[in-house]
């Protein structure tokens, strides 16, 4: 599943290209997981002014109203002057001026919808509900200390959930698990300050270096100008069960948590 630093990755790969443009045509092929909301004649002679991102979404302003676009568990962007004829898995097409956006989404969990603003109850919805995004300024340290206090669950499940903070999926859970020092298993309610904060300067220094790689290419990711990301390359426990720990050459394990994979080392992680 495409993660923050994936849809990151996909936000900057067009945002600057997209910029400006005018919509000259929709295309849609089989439904996605949630209506458009619109006639796609509406979106018609529209203008993408910026591409933002609020969790796993990507939030396309228009002149007049948002497109919230979200990539579901296998999808994808691509955005080019020149795209093939849309495929079986090609399910939406934002024609432009400057280029056709194509959301590409084998499994059909992605979505596209259309809000007027974002105090619009369909965007509140998708949206309000998320927590602190772990690359700005507004992931404070206390609200998470307290946000874990809350919660007697284990800490890597808390940060899967996502309602305390945000794109924590499972490779980069177990990376900055591992990075600082925690038990995947380890109640959140458990946590010292110390160990809060280092979990919180891992989330960042993990997600960060998620980014810079061009995200994870696990199955087929790749950017929305083609280009596959490299982060797994360097995963210190992700994918690495039996392997030795790169830290301590203990053999890395692999447990079953709320039916993912958790993969950890028993020396490192010890608390």
């Amino acid at each position: 599943m495409p993660e923050l630093p994936e849809v990151e990755v996909t936000r900057r790969s067009f945002a600057d290209a997209i910029a400006g443009a005018v919509v000259t045509a929709v295309r849609r092929g089989k439904p996605l997981r949630w209506p458009l909301g619109c006639s796609p004649d509406q979106l018609l002679n529209k203008s993408v002014q910026t591409v933002g991102r609020r969790g796993k979404y990507l939030l396309l302003a228009l002149d007049r109203g948002w497109l919230l676009v979200h990539l579901g568990m296998s999808g994808s962007l691509l955005f080019a002057s020149v795209l093939p004829a849309p495929g079986v898995h090609d399910h939406f097409d934002l024609v432009t001026t400057q280029g056709t956006l194509r959301l590409n989404d084998p499994r059909r969990f992605g979505a596209v919808v259309f809000v007027d603003n974002l105090a619009d109850p369909v965007a509140v919805k998708l949206l309000g509900k998320l927590g602190m995004e772990p690359l700005s300024d507004g992931f404070d340290l206390a609200l998470f200390q307290q946000g874990m206090k809350c919660h007697g669950t284990a800490v890597k499940q808390v940060l899967l959930a996502g309602e305390l903070v945000v794109g924590v999926g499972n490779i980069y859970a177990c990376e900055s698990l591992f990075l600082a020092g925690i038990r995947p298993t380890l109640s959140a309610a458990r946590l010292s300050f110390r160990r809060t904060a280092l979990l919180r300067e891992a989330i960042r220094d993990v997600l960060s270096r998620a980014v810079e790689q061009g995200g994870s290419t696990l199955r087929d990711f790749s950017s929305a100008d083609g280009k596959p990301g490299y982060f797994q390359l360097q995963a210190m426990v992700y994918g690495r069960a039996g392997l030795p720990c790169r830290r301590c050459q203990t053999p890395i394990k692999v447990i079953r948590q709320g039916g993912r994979s958790t993969f950890y080392c028993p020396v490192c992680q010890k608390f």
